[in-house]
This record gives C-alpha cells, structure tokens and sequence, in this order.
C-alpha cells in the first residue's frame, strides 16, 4: 500500500494475525473481536509512522470502529485519504447488496 508518497509495508493476514490472533474473524466471538479492536486503537494511538497509523485506521474503518478523518489525522492529505477510502467502503458495501 502506498500512502501519501510514502510506501506502507503493512500486511493485511499479519496484522489480523497479530491483533485478532487470526485472519478468519468469523471465527471469533465478540468478545475477542472486542480486545482484538481494543489492540488496535491502542496502536493506532501510539503509532508515529504515518503509513502504519493509516494501515491501523483502515482496519478499524473496515471494521466499523474507526475515528472520524478529521479526528485522526492532522494533515490535509491524510484526512483526504481516509474519507476516499471510507467513500470506498461505502461503494464496495453497496454493491455486495
């Protein structure tokens, strides 16, 4: 994932992996999904590189539990960033409908 011209070397299977202790969340309950987004805010909190603070919000945003852009992020380009990917999740979500 490239991000904001920086290059973003996040992988999707390892940070589910890392947070949720699996890639298949359907097979949590939740109260695992509960501590797995609990760790994930954590890090998303503390996180100071910008493409893995962006990859940590999109899984949250994925997941319905994200912060609003302009609450996240204080540059211009990143909250930009984030509402195109929301907009996108959005699309993506209507057209499984």
């Amino acid at each position: 994932m490239a991000l904001l011209g920086q290059r973003c070397a996040m992988d999707l299977d390892a940070m589910l992996t890392h947070y949720f202790g699996t890639t298949d969340l359907d097979t949590l309950d939740v109260i695992a999904i509960d501590d797995g987004l609990e760790r994930v805010r954590i890090a998303f909190g503390t996180e100071r590189e910008t493409g893995r603070r962006f990859a940590l919000w999109a899984v949250l945003a994925t997941l319905g539990d994200a912060p609003d852009p302009r609450d996240a992020f204080k540059s211009a380009a990143e909250q930009q960033a984030a509402q195109a990917y929301v907009r996108a999740l959005r699309t993506a979500d209507t057209r499984d409908d």
